[in-house]
């Protein structure tokens, strides 16, 4: 029980790293001494120290880890990156318990932190709130377990079941399904990924930015399923380089944020595999309904985020459909948001 408690306060501190340590995990550390805690930390952002070098540089006095115990949610690093593995410091400061949520599973680490403190005679416990851990990390995990970033899904639709009015060829501009409100929320969940994924026609419809803007935080790359090039140089998307354009292979790359797929292949892996290749460990899927809809019929998705509006279209382009129970509702203002996991 003492055990779960302090992992507790580790995944805590680990979610104040949300947005800022990709593709870094997000990691927390809590240090006690004879059932006090005399430290703590979290990594911070991608480069800096990491939590457990937080915690320990936060213990006033160094003589107490000696006889202390070390919490963090995720193995500690064996290998040099960006900063010194943390393993060898716990080992450097003799702190004699260390207790893991669960293993770091990527290639450079995935046991060998686990075995550098074992090898010192450190005593490791293993798996508390383990499941708790790998929820947090789930980008992180999927990324290095399945080789392809995590798949988020996202549209607004209609209490009748439409994405979109119907348009002619010419009628352009976005129509509005959810509440003005529920915009900040949107921004909020792009700030949290490292790229957002569109087609061709919602970006010929709508012109958008796909950027953030009513909260405070990063720009996500934008992947843009272009196939024949039809987008102006001019459209909103193209106001700085965070983006790449994925047409096809027939068609000169213009630049370097033009890459060429096979279109006569499945897209959706050739994406995936692009994006893993990148480091991009989560992909925020914003539209349009065929774009979603190939996510779905090929299964590769782990969640989908549904806002339906309060307002009826009568007729238009109907939306994708998930054949599985929401696992929550909520209400945003005037609007719904419908959750699911592809368990």
């Amino acid at each position: 029980m003492e055990h779960k408690f302090y992992m507790e306060r580790c995944l805590q501190l680990a979610e104040n790293g949300t947005a800022t340590t990709s593709p870094n995990p997000m990691v927390g550390c809590v240090i006690t001494h004879e059932g006090v805690i005399i430290g703590e930390g979290w990594h911070r952002k991608t480069g800096e120290p990491h939590a457990e070098v937080n915690a320990i540089n936060s213990v006033s006095d160094k003589e107490l880890l000696k006889n202390s115990t070390l919490y963090v949610n995720l193995e500690p690093c064996s290998h040099y990156g960006k900063t010194p593995p943390c393993a060898h410091l716990i080992v450097e400061k003799q702190i004699p318990r260390v207790v893991i949520a669960c293993r770091d599973s990527s290639a450079k680490v995935n046991g060998k932190g686990v075995e550098v403190l074992r090898s010192a005679g450190i005593e490791v416990i293993e798996g508390v709130l383990q499941k708790e851990a790998e929820l947090l990390n789930r980008r992180f995990f999927t990324f290095h377990r399945q080789k392809r970033p995590y798949i988020i899904l996202k549209w607004a639709q209609t209490l009748d079941g439409y994405i979109d009015k119907k348009r002619q060829n010419t009628e352009k501009g976005v129509n509005w399904i959810t509440d003005p409100y529920t915009k900040a929320l949107v921004h909020q969940w792009r700030a949290r990924e490292d790229a957002i994924l569109v087609g061709t026609q919602t970006v010929l419809n709508d012109n958008p930015a796909l950027t953030v803007r009513e909260i405070k935080g990063k720009d996500p790359i934008r992947l843009i399923i272009d196939r024949d090039l039809k987008i102006p140089n001019t459209a909103n998307i193209f106001k700085d380089n965070n983006v790449m354009v994925f047409h096809h292979q027939k068609h000169p790359s213009p630049s370097k944020n033009f890459t060429p797929l096979d279109f006569q292949k499945e897209l959706i892996p050739q994406i995936l595999a692009f994006c893993h290749s990148k480091n991009i460990q989560s992909v925020f899927v914003e539209g349009g309904a065929a774009t979603i809809g190939h996510f779905i019929r090929l299964n590769l998705w782990d969640e989908a985020r549904v806002l339906m509006g309060n307002l009826t279209f009568g007729n238009g382009l109907k939306a994708p459909e998930i054949r599985q129970d929401a696992h929550s509702v909520e209400s945003f203002g005037k609007d719904l948001l419908l959750s699911y996991y592809n368990s």
